[in-house]
Order: structure tokens, then C-alpha cells, then sequence
């Protein structure tokens, strides 16, 4: 009998605040999926946030990782983490400066990162919608994966399970860019929110060269503390250093908890 064992648990806006400027918000959405029997899969994900603020200063922590096996051979190992830092200087606009990484093991890089200023502007914010705009200036460093080759001079991608004859080193890449980036949240009905998230982040000078993301997400309350929620990512890269998938998407549905 084949045996599916699906958890998905979002421990979601674990909120520790008081009428001050000092307060701490923390998000976490953390998905499990195990099946037995005819296929043998064990996946998890990880898409969490922090965010401490005082006066007029801000930090905010994000991490967004995916890790899957299938027969025990890891099919998906990635994450991205991003720490941002504003200053707020008025109620809607604000300045600040970004560090981010990124790491894919199936994709055609070891590792991306980027870091520069930004400014940030709240378009509006009302009960039912909220829209705040987002843009930087970045230096961006790519470093290019190894590529593994057998005897017959086939590749050999990861994670690698033939025997390596060869190997391309992979080089690093060090470019100026930007990024600009969206988030919009909508109240549909009393216990019913939609939330878009969009960046596009490119190359100043090589304008092919860009990186896309996306997530879309429905969150409907059931109760005071539990929800039901769907999402749907979207990771593009346009220029792939190899010939790999040039796009990555995830829809996860969730059980959701708020405390």
C-alpha cells in the first residue's frame, strides 16, 4: 500500500510588539512532504522573516530555502537570504542598503551575491491595500559552477553519481545592476489576503543578463490561530552559463498558524 504522509506548517506572524518603536516580527513558513511506497520523496522548504525596528531604523531578515530527495539522491538544494537595513525618513519613504546570497546546487552557479543602497517609497497603504515600490543600485558577484565530465566527455551534473574524468572550472563574474522590486498586499474579504511579491534584478550594461522572482499567495483565516494558505514561485534566470532550466517553480498549499 503506498503510504503518503504530507505536513505542511506555517508558523506565521509570530508577533512581539507593544505601542513603542521597539518591536520584533517574525514569519516563518515551514513545509514537509514525505511519501513511501511506490516512490520514495522527502522534501522540505523554509520561507521565514524576521524584522526589528526602533525609532527610525529597521532590519529586516529573510530566508527562503527548498531541499528535496528522491530515492535518497537530492534533486533540489537551494536557498536565499537577504538582510536589508532602512532608515525611515518620513512615514512613506525611506533609505537603506541590501546584502544579498544566493545558492542552487542544480543550477549553473555555486553561488550569486549582491549588496548596494536602496530606496524604498509606500505607495499607499489602506485597510484593504498596501503597496510599497522598492529600488537599488547593486554590485553583483556570480560565480560560475564546475563542470563534471565522464570518460566519453558526457556531463555529468550534480550531484554527481558518475564517475568524473573531468573537470571546467567555473569562473566569477563581477558586474554592475539593479533591482527593482514590488509588494502588494489586498484584503479580498474579512479573512480572505492576497499578497504579490515581483523583483527584476539585471545587469547594467548587459541588459539579457537579468534574474526574475515572484510569489503569489492566498491566505484565508479559519480561526484565531489557524489558516489555510496557497503559493506559487517563480525563479527565472535568463542566462543560464549552461544548458540548464532557466526557470524554477514551486506551489505549495499549507496549514497555517498565527500566534
Amino acid at each position: 500500500m503506498k503510504k503518503i504522509i504530507s505536513i505542511a506548517i506555517f508558523l506565521s506572524s509570530l508577533v512581539m510588539a507593544k505601542e513603542s518603536d521597539n518591536n520584533l516580527v517574525s514569519h516563518a513558513e515551514l513545509g514537509y512532504v514525505n511519501t513511501q511506497g511506490t516512490s520514495t520523496t522527502t522534501a522540505i522548504s523554509l520561507d521565514a522573516k524576521a524584522k526589528k525596528g526602533w525609532n527610525q531604523h529597521v532590519f529586516e531578515l529573510m530566508l527562503d530555502g527548498q531541499y528535496s530527495t528522491n530515492k535518497n539522491v537530492e534533486n533540489k538544494n537551494k536557498y536565499y537570504t537577504e538582510l536589508s537595513y532602512d532608515y525611515d525618513v518620513t512615514e512613506t519613504f525611506s533609505f537603506g542598503y541590501l546584502v544579498g546570497y544566493k545558492e542552487d546546487k542544480f543550477s549553473s552557479f555555486d553561488y550569486q551575491f549582491y549588496t548596494g543602497p536602496s530606496a524604498k517609497h509606500k505607495l499607499f497603504k489602506t485597510e484593504e491595500h498596501k503597496l510599497t515600490l522598492e529600488g537599488n543600485i547593486l554590485y553583483a558577484k556570480d560565480k560560475r559552477a564546475d563542470v563534471n565530465y565522464d570518460a566519453f566527455g558526457n556531463e555529468i551534473p550534480y550531484p554527481y553519481t558518475g564517475n568524473i574524468a573531468s573537470t571546467d572550472i567555473g569562473g566569477t563574474r563581477a558586474y554592475a545592476s539593479y533591482r527593482a522590486k514590488a509588494l502588494y498586499e489586498k484584503n479580498i474579504v474579512e479573512n480572505l489576503k492576497f499578497t504579490q511579491e515581483l523583483s527584476y534584478r539585471s545587469e547594467f550594461f548587459d541588459v539579457s543578463n537579468f534574474f526574475v522572482y515572484s510569489k503569489t499567495a492566498f491566505t484565508n483565516k479559519i480561526t484565531d490561530i489557524l489558516s489555510a494558505g496557497v503559493s506559487y514561485k517563480i525563479d527565472y534566470v535568463n542566462l543560464p552559463t549552461r544548458d540548464t532550466q532557466r526557470g524554477d517553480r514551486t506551489f505549495t498549499a499549507n496549514l497555517i498558524m498565527d500566534f
